[in-house]
């Protein structure tokens, strides 16, 4: 992207190559850019593209080439030294004393080097300062300017007896001032005793109450758990066990009454 060929605002102009051109052109493009606040970013920038570094929002990166040379007519390749000291003079002040003068031969500096000359860099973040308005010179214009700032601190009353003056002095008018007493304030009610509720009894201990005697295994229900027995295996009457529980596929059960 050239100098002369900006991206829609508020994109900042990103110069990757420009060799230059007539100077006219590049101060007005220049011009338009401060007028825009604009930031200008340089990679390589050659001849009258070097008005950049005279923005206040122009910054370089470190492997950026910056290539400086006199101004000269393109017809006849004669130094123009009136214009060329006007393009020599928008660089700032550590830039001329490098650069020393300008040559019809390139003088290259590059972007490490404008950086410790003071040219921002681009891998850094912008700072946006306020500027204030610069003072007039003329003291006609700032004697109006004070004046509007005491005017303006000023009361009404006060400022009308300063426009007075010596020519009369406005009489003071007595006021009158007149104790102001505060109303007592009222008693706060007083809160009346409230008996408090009885308190509760405390809870007693269970007493030990015996348990039930034990119910007898019910004699039907024994039964029907002796017929669920396969004839087989169920004991004869009047026999006793031999073999344990372990060797029997099924567990007697004793009727006790």
């Amino acid at each position: 992207m050239s100098y002369l060929d900006p991206p829609p605002l508020p994109a900042p102009v990103v110069v990757t190559k420009d060799v230059g051109g007539y100077v006219d052109e590049y101060r007005a493009r220049t011009e338009l850019y401060r007028a825009q606040d604009r930031e200008v970013r340089l990679h390589e920038c050659r001849s009258a593209c070097t008005l950049a570094l005279s923005l206040p929002n122009v910054c370089v990166y470190p492997n950026s080439l910056v290539k400086f040379h006199a101004a000269y007519d393109p017809r006849n390749k004669v130094v123009n030294w009136e214009e060329t000291q006007k393009l020599f003079s928008t660089y700032p002040a550590p830039v001329r004393a490098r650069l020393g003068t300008l040559t019809r031969e390139y003088k290259v500096l590059s972007g490490a080097e404008l950086i410790s000359l003071g040219v921002r860099d681009c891998n850094e973040k912008r700072i946006l300062v306020a500027k204030a308005a610069p003072v007039p010179e003329d003291k006609t214009s700032l004697a109006k300017i004070v004046q509007g700032m005491k005017s303006a601190l000023l009361t009404g009353s006060e400022a009308s007896r300063e426009s007075v003056g010596a020519q009369s002095a406005a009489p003071t008018v007595p006021v009158k001032t007149q104790p102001v007493t505060t109303p007592q304030s009222a008693p706060e009610p007083q809160t009346a005793d409230i008996p408090l509720p009885p308190a509760r009894p405390e809870a007693q201990e269970p007493a030990d109450v015996p348990l039930p005697p034990r119910k007898p295994t019910s004699i039907a229900l024994a039964q029907a758990q002796i017929a669920l027995i396969p004839p087989a295996h169920r004991p004869m009457q009047g026999s006793a066990r031999i073999l344990p529980d372990r060797f029997t596929p099924y567990a007697y059960v004793i009727v006790r009454r």
